[in-house]
């Protein structure tokens, strides 16, 4: 059986003006960057919202790429109407999806002189679970700038720890070392975890090692690493099952 548990809490970046901004002159960048799914929705979403200036359509866009972490992000970029030859992401069968990755798709590019928009969001974790988060977008705009390009950052949305009701409190409790296997895909996440708890029993599946050291780091007993992809998920819970 499998059970959500949502640990983060997404809103919209409380202003959008920027955002907004960023649509009307989006012919300026060669490529725009998202760190997730979130953050192409809520870009998409910022441009149809409010009073705002005119905003160019896709379709006038053709020299613009747009940039994907992986498959997932790559889907809602094309869900939003981005054709599939301006998206770059990685391959379906790299060894893992993220800033590394997408790296090698188009780091043999000339960036000399050209523009980036990187589209994230703004965490109100500790600034420790930030700047793990942080890592891999930071790590890809240092790559684009050493090629010469020039790197904006653009907050479109928020994370937020969630509210845990008594029953959701419950159950994590009871999978401190009732044999549950969790499924990490943020380390931001982690921080959101009730702080007094005692994880040293508890068995955790990461899709990312920075991820996984950052369970390592809050006291899992037992944590390993899995591609992002359902196929090697499924493997990883077979291996961790008694």
């Amino acid at each position: 059986m499998a059970e959500a548990l949502p640990l983060i809490e997404i809103a919209s970046a409380p202003d959008l003006n920027a955002a907004r901004a960023a649509w009307a002159h989006l012919d300026h960048y060669a490529a725009v960057m998202f760190v997730s799914g979130n953050a192409v929705e809520h870009f998409f979403a910022a441009r149809l919202s409010g009073a705002k200036p005119a905003t160019p359509e896709l379709a006038s866009l053709p020299d613009v790429r747009f940039m994907a972490p992986g498959p997932g992000t790559a889907q809602v970029l094309a869900a939003q109407g981005v054709p599939a030859a301006q998206i770059d992401t990685p391959p379906a069968d790299a060894a893992q999806f993220d800033s590394e990755a997408l790296w090698r798709v188009i780091g043999q590019r000339d960036w000399s002189g050209r523009r980036v928009l990187i589209v994230r969001g703004q965490s109100g974790t500790s600034e420790a679970a930030v700047e793990v988060v942080a890592q891999g977008r930071e790590w890809l705009a240092r790559q684009l700038v050493n090629a010469g390009a020039s790197v904006d950052f653009l907050v479109v949305y928020e994370r937020r720890a969630p509210r845990f009701t008594a029953a959701q409190l419950q159950r994590m409790a009871a999978s401190q070392s009732d044999g549950s296997v969790w499924l990490f895909s943020s380390s931001e996440a982690l921080a959101h975890l009730p702080k007094a708890a005692d994880w040293s029993q508890a068995r955790a599946i990461a899709t990312h090692g920075r991820i996984a050291q950052a369970a390592q780091a809050a006291g899992w007993g037992v944590v390993i690493e899995s591609r992002p992809a359902l196929d090697d998920i499924v493997a990883s819970i077979e291996l961790l099952s008694p």
